[in-house]
């Protein structure tokens, strides 16, 4: 797999303010260029276990395959899927457990995306904020519609359902409705960022981007302010973050860029009043002249 150079990555879970466990799981390998949020349902040590599975799996399945990226990540997704399923057989406390999740492979100068459930992908770039993946949920199908705002979709009761997920059956790679695949560009200016519901149930677009806007060169300190923001929110489920920023990205509210836009206004003033000098000087000149 291509090595993603010059890719920094910052990662954070934890289990909110309403339950004691995390089935939440993430994983983060710069160098492969490997970006994966999980988020397990089925009980407490069944969640956990598919959340856990997921990101044994599909790592390993993406490294230990070749070929076209994007059927690579298709059928990891779909080993990890029956590996659960199986574990589930196995097991009469982890029958039913399944988890969403959302999956980035970087490579070059292009992003491919594996997804399946609510988790969700973010793109970041010139000041704006863009969702990349579509809910596989009630709720989230009325919002992409326009049916309901993001603000009423984060209070839907329902909004927790789910229509897809990895683990529940045996599925084929190929399956119709199972996985959702995209590739996009990536600039080296701009950065992504995977999330489980726990974020984006608590956080509105705006305020996610707020946050991530204000990224001066840590991607770590970014990911922990995500979590800590959900959970000043109320924190009502588990909430994990990966967040990756491009070589040459920076918030526009970071302190690098205020510096610099405060040295260019400071610049302008200087130009400006050059040019008044020079101009008031020619006046006098023309004025003395003219005497």
């Amino acid at each position: 797999m291509p090595a993603a150079t010059g890719w920094r990555s910052g990662l954070a879970s934890d289990p909110g303010l309403l339950r004691s466990n995390n089935e939440d799981c993430v994983y983060a390998d710069d160098t492969s260029g490997v970006f994966l949020v999980v988020d397990g349902m089925g009980g407490r040590a069944a969640g956990e276990m598919a959340a856990r599975t997921a990101v044994e799996v599909i790592p390993r399945e993406l490294g230990a395959d070749e070929g076209d990226i994007a059927e690579r990540v298709r059928r990891a997704i779909a080993v990890a899927n029956n590996e659960i399923h199986r574990l589930a057989q196995d097991r009469e406390e982890c029958r039913g457990m399944a988890c969403v999740l959302t999956l980035v492979v970087a490579h070059e100068d292009r992003i491919t995306l594996g997804h399946v459930g609510d988790s969700r992908l973010y793109l970041i770039w010139n000041g704006t904020i863009r969702k990349l993946t579509s809910d596989h949920s009630p709720v989230g199908e009325l919002e992409d519609k326009g049916a309901l705002s993001e603000s009423d979709a984060m209070e839907h009761p329902r909004r927790n359902e789910v229509f897809r997920d990895v683990g529940s059956r045996p599925r084929d790679a190929y399956e119709e409705e199972f996985i959702d695949i995209k590739s996009f560009p990536f600039r080296p200016a701009a950065a992504f960022l995977l999330c489980t519901d726990g974020l984006s149930d608590m956080l509105t677009s705006a305020e996610i981007s707020s946050i991530i806007e204000r990224y001066s060169g840590d991607p770590a300190a970014t990911a922990r302010e995500l979590v800590e923001a959900a959970n000043q929110k109320g924190g009502r489920d588990n909430v994990s973050v990966v967040f990756v920023a491009g070589t040459d990205f920076l918030g526009i509210d970071s302190a690098p860029v205020a510096e610099a836009r405060a040295r260019h206004s400071i610049t302008q003033v200087r130009e400006v009043k050059s040019w008044w000098r020079k101009a008031l000087n020619r006046v006098v000149y023309f004025l003395h002249l003219s005497r």
